[in-house]
């Protein structure tokens, strides 16, 4: 089979198994079974002549060929789903920038942006969808994303092993923080000691559904008390706002915090940092995407601004 008689139906599907990171997640998605999935792949593969995909107990991930083919499968793609949109009368992808953002980036950061972005290019159309960190490194290597703002916590690594590595931009590095509910003893102050943690109830979750320690404050030196396990961080702040329990959130959150919560630092004992990170395919940025990146860059910085706090009356 020459390669140039490849479907687009095969490039699709091998797009979007390079980024969901399985056959079964990609299946879902494209609302295909896994062996057609399967039998799509090893077509492609047959007209490439080479393994595209390297099977991992994991998932699985692109190989140097695979690469190569993605990126030129992107290209096709993208103009192709230009030429339908043409067809039928829609705007094209001219000023578009396709952006993904992990949950908490997504309650502040992203609509700052935006916001700000319509003020001073309304004709600049951005793409956005939220996602786990791992998911969004997938997108953009597969090339269904053109940014990604990525959260990384301690050991900071690089967010994947593939290469040619990401083009990263740290935009702001802060201390973990805890939220209280307002009536709680704890939220008297101004900050919490860490001695003070113990023996508290804990509301934990995370955006993968994987980390339920998430939420706990780390290196707590007990078995902490999980009293519910969230993965919406609204639903987990109003939980907090009840008195249901506490819970660790970045420091950009605190701006958003409903009525009945206090975000405070956390006192004694190490500092746990959190990473916002701007990641990109490792090569030059389209005038449209770096506009998108430096709005992203300023709502960081707007994002340090201190919140005032009422007392609940």
């Amino acid at each position: 089979m020459d390669f140039r008689d490849v479907s687009l139906t095969a490039l699709r599907v091998f797009r979007a198994v390079a980024e969901q990171g399985t056959f079964t997640a990609a299946a879902v998605s494209l609302g295909y079974t896994q062996s057609a999935v399967s039998r799509q792949i090893a077509a492609i593969e047959r007209a490439a002549g080479a393994e595209l995909l390297e099977r991992r107990r994991d998932g699985v991930r692109l190989t140097s060929a695979g690469r190569v083919v993605m990126r030129r499968a992107t290209v096709v793609l993208d103009e192709i789903d230009a030429a339908a949109r043409e067809l039928s009368g829609l705007p094209g992808q001219a000023g578009t920038v396709r952006l993904g953002w992990f949950p908490s980036a997504g309650a502040v950061l992203v609509p700052r942006a935006l916001a700000a972005l319509r003020r001073t290019d309304p004709g600049l159309q951005v793409v956005g969808r939220e996602g786990s960190t791992p998911a969004l490194v997938r997108a953009l290597r597969a090339g269904s994303l053109d940014l990604a703002l990525l959260a990384s916590a301690p050991p900071f690594r690089p967010p994947d092993a593939e290469s040619p590595p990401l083009a990263l931009q740290t935009l702001t590095e802060r201390a973990l923080r805890l939220a209280v509910p307002a009536t709680h003893p704890l939220a008297r102050g101004d900050f919490v000691d860490v001695g003070d943690l113990r023996g508290q109830r804990w509301i934990t979750g995370s955006a993968s559904g994987e980390d339920t320690s998430m939420g706990v404050w780390p290196g707590l030196d007990e078995r902490p008390e999980i009293a519910h396990t969230v993965r919406d961080w609204l639903a987990r702040l109003q939980l907090v706002a009840a008195g249901c329990g506490l819970t660790t959130v970045p420091a950009v959150l605190a701006s958003v915090a409903p009525p009945g919560v206090r975000v405070l630092p956390v006192r004694g004992g190490p500092q746990e940092q959190r990473r916002l990170l701007l990641a990109r395919l490792p090569h030059p940025p389209t005038d449209a995407s770096g506009r998108v990146a430096a709005a992203l860059r300023a709502a960081a910085l707007d994002a340090d601004a201190p919140v005032p706090y009422s007392p609940p009356s």
